[in-house]
């Protein structure tokens, strides 16, 4: 067998399944692949490493390598290592949405090497076709819009994106206009078709469950994350209208008894547990309801044929049914289409097991992305939607991912609240799949229920206090979205919605330094806020008014999208954030450029965060008088210099 080293690095497991999913398939193509996580070090050595160097990695969020990679990372851009340290190591940073491109890279790598014994590594390239020139290996940052592969929380690839794209534009696109399918039933010509399904992915788990003999569990999350603190919630304020599109909450906690510190622009964890209602429902549904107090031990099944088989560290030993399914267990996870085809083998009718086999289906990719991927589809659903389907537990425990412990920004300044910390949130709603009920998301949802009795102003109205309710919070790793160290500088600030949350803490600080500091040189702060209403979900109304006021701030543009409100602004406000910006585009432009000032833009990447983008290009290309091109370029140093921020999702 020709070996290769795979490594990969992940953040939230979407990396290290499509790695895994690498190395079942290397057999198939006679290639032994040795599978590591980067962060393994004393398990490979690149330094010595003769064998191709495969590598799957992920970025998270302001496009830093994930934390497992975090280590390598640093240990590689060391200045003081020799500039051809991996000289003998070929790299290709190239796209590749196909995990089958890897294998002609392979096939075509190894030809050459009988030819001439060349060493190399390849990485996953669109075009298999390998450099016969060693280039010197560079750390770069594959970010969410270019990568090796292009990953979301979904686990979405640009290889299904594409075959989407193919088939929509091919005849099928008139039947599927024709006859719409659902998640049960298919319309031709995928339901004429013959299938070319992944194999079914080998089972490795074996499961024993124990009574729990009256041992008393702790109900504290187990978490990989550290150091770890349980505070209390010492206020909550519902900040829109009940008649506002969406719910915006803000939570103050209680860190006075601790030693967790931020400072403004910091993120956090809240670590949340699973809606209790479906892990009941899933319990139900597997028929293990009565046996949810029973202790679950794993090992590995003697006669596996997976390759690399080990127990999941996500599902620690000793623990009740319900603690996993409520802690540890991502069960609201869109199942990877590996995992459908799992299902499909545990699926008694006929008519199901082929439907699964199809969303799993190369020809299925298309009704994969829309009725599973798209609609958020979870285990509870494919359950519900296909009764004949029986999986073991050890399936689920293989193909479950990790509850991650989800991310949100500090919307406050530790010199204006000591001891307090604010984060402000949506209420996440969505529509079941297979249900008419409306459910919400995991950890807004909890949060929501969990503050209810003492939000503001729908507080309990007999006069007595309620309760406290506590959460675990984790902080997170330092990152640069932060105040520019020179106070002189210009600040631009773009944060539409509850994208707003850091730069009130940079506000509160600010305001705090200025008091402190009086005769100190400050520079110009602008902000630009977006809502859609302005008498329902304009966030912070009144705080902003008054750092506008007292002059902490110096330019307020709100934008609003359904309406077309009067307000601070002389002219007639703006649609969106974007357009704001274009109308200030010269004073803007400027002041990033000639008074070497700062942007930072927080809120949704998917839309926003890339017309603000090209924004800036535009206003840039116009003051200097160049192309866009060398404004993008000019964008591009910009980041380099941390002079260009994002904190979105």
């Amino acid at each position: 067998m020709r070996r290769f080293l795979l490594l990969y690095a992940t953040q939230q497991g979407q990396a290290k399944a499509i790695a895994e999913e690498i190395c079942e398939k290397a057999d198939a193509h006679g290639f032994s692949a040795d599978l590591h996580c980067i962060s393994e070090s004393d398990k490979y050595d690149l330094r010595t490493e003769a064998a191709p160097l495969v590598v799957v990695v992920s970025t998270t969020g302001n496009g830093d390598p994930p934390d497992t990679a975090r280590k390598f990372v640093k240990a590689i851009q060391d200045k003081t290592l020799p500039g051809d340290l991996l000289a003998h190591l070929r790299l290709e940073l190239v796209v590749e949405p196909w995990i089958n491109g890897l294998w002609a890279a392979l096939e075509k790598h190894f030809a050459s090497r009988r030819g001439n014994e060349m060493n190399g590594a390849v990485a996953m390239a669109s075009n298999p076709s390998l450099s016969s020139e060693p280039v010197t290996p560079e750390v770069s940052h594959i970010d969410s819009q270019v990568g090796l592969l292009r990953l979301d929380d979904s686990g979405r690839r640009d290889s299904e994106v594409s075959e989407q794209n193919v088939v929509n534009r091919g005849p099928s696109s008139v039947w599927i206009a024709d006859f719409e399918s659902s998640l049960t039933q298919s319309a031709p010509p995928l339901s004429q078709a013959s299938l070319n399904i992944p194999a079914s992915p080998p089972e490795y788990l074996q499961v024993d469950l124990q009574e729990a003999l009256g041992q008393e569990e702790s109900h504290a999350p187990v978490t990989s994350v550290d150091p770890v603190f349980h505070v209390p919630v010492s206020k909550a304020v519902q900040l829109t209208t009940n008649d506002a599109v969406k719910t915006t909450l803000l939570i103050e906690l209680d860190i006075s008894k601790t030693d967790f510190s931020y400072q403004p622009g910091d993120a956090f964890s809240v670590i949340c547990p699973n809606s209790d209602s479906e892990v009941e429902r899933l319990l139900q549904r597997l028929q293990l309801a009565d046996r949810r107090e029973h202790r679950v031990f794993l090992k590995i099944k003697a006669d596996t044929k997976k390759k690399g088989a080990a127990l999941p560290q996500h599902v620690p030993e000793g623990r009740s049914l319900q603690f996993l399914f409520t802690w540890c267990l991502e069960i609201r996870a869109v199942p990877k289409k590996a995992f459908l085809r799992a299902l499909a083998e545990h699926s008694s009718d006929g008519a199901e097991r082929r439907r699964l086999q199809e969303l799993c289906s190369r020809q299925g990719t298309a009704d994969y992305n829309r009725l599973v991927r798209d609609a958020r589809a979870c285990l509870l659903d494919l359950l519900l939607a296909f009764p004949s389907c029986q999986p073991p537990l050890s399936l689920l425990l293989e193909h479950l991912p990790k509850l991650q412990p989800r991310p949100y920004s500090c919307a406050s300044s530790s010199l204006s609240h000591p001891g307090k910390l604010h984060f402000i949130f949506n209420i996440v709603e969505f529509s079941s799949h297979t249900t008419a009920e409306v459910r919400r998301g995991v950890c807004t949802g909890w949060l929501a229920t969990l503050v209810e009795p003492i939000l503001q102003p729908n507080a309990r109205a007999d006069g007595e206090k309620a309760p406290a309710p506590k959460i675990y919070i984790a902080p997170r790793t330092a990152n640069s979205f932060h105040l520019p160290g020179e106070p002189s500088a210009p600040v631009i600030m773009v944060g539409p919605g509850t994208g707003i949350a850091p730069f009130i803490g940079f506000l509160q600080h600010r305001e705090k330094l200025q008091e402190h500091h009086p005769a100190g040189h400050f520079g110009a702060t602008w902000l630009f806020f977006g809502c859609r209403h302005k008498d329902r979900d304009y966030l912070f109304r009144d705080e902003l008014r008054h750092f506008l006021k007292c002059g902490i701030l110096t330019h307020l543009k709100v934008s609003c999208s359904r309406e077309a409100p009067a307000g601070e602004e002389e002219e007639a406000p703006a649609k969106y954030v974007q357009d704001s910006i274009q109308r200030h585009g010269q004073q803007v432009a400027r002041a990033l450029l000639q008074e070497r000032g700062y942007v930072y833009v927080c809120g949704d990447a998917k839309n926003m965060a890339k017309d603000v983008n090209d924004t800036l290009v535009d206003i840039i290309s116009k003051e200097v008088g160049g192309g866009k091109l060398e404004a993008m370029k000019m964008l591009a140093t910009l980041k380099e210099e941390k002079r260009y921020l994002q904190d979105i999702w």
